[in-house]
């Protein structure tokens, strides 16, 4: 049975360029404040047209939160999934072909999601083993 990773974790950098490319709801009233104040007094702006642009906003918002919070599921069912291997014999694998088999000893969790430790039948500890890199041995 294949052990595959479910998600990763987003790296700092891609991280701050999502922040920089999106406006938060207090950002959005500031504007949306600002073009009713500046709008043209001889074509003034319908007021359907001001609801509608807070709708989607709200519904924007919403969208950014649920996949914000899935994201956050998928890095929990990751974790446990590695936590589940401790003490577990399992297949490297590499290049569609079994490399080694041996026992996950160690589980570290980095910023791109956790990595295992696995000692080989031969006594050789291969660290830094993706989830995606293991197979259940039968």
């Amino acid at each position: 049975m294949a052990v595959d990773a479910i998600g990763s974790v987003l790296n700092a950098q891609s991280t701050e360029t999502s922040k920089q490319n999106s406006i938060d709801q207090e950002s959005f009233i500031k504007l949306f404040l600002s073009q009713l104040q500046f709008q043209d007094p001889l074509e003034p702006v319908d007021n359907r047209e001001f609801l509608a642009q807070l709708a989607q906003f709200s519904n924007l918002e919403q969208s950014r939160q649920a996949a914000a919070n899935t994201e956050g599921l998928l890095v929990m069912q990751s974790a446990s999934q590695a936590l589940s291997l401790l003490g577990r014999t399992v297949s490297l694998a590499g290049d569609n072909t079994s490399i080694d088999t041996g026992t996950v000893i160690a589980v570290a969790f980095t910023y791109s999601g956790p990595e295992l430790s696995v000692q080989t039948s031969s006594g050789e500890v291969l660290a830094n083993i993706r989830l995606s890199q293991v197979t259940l041995a039968k």
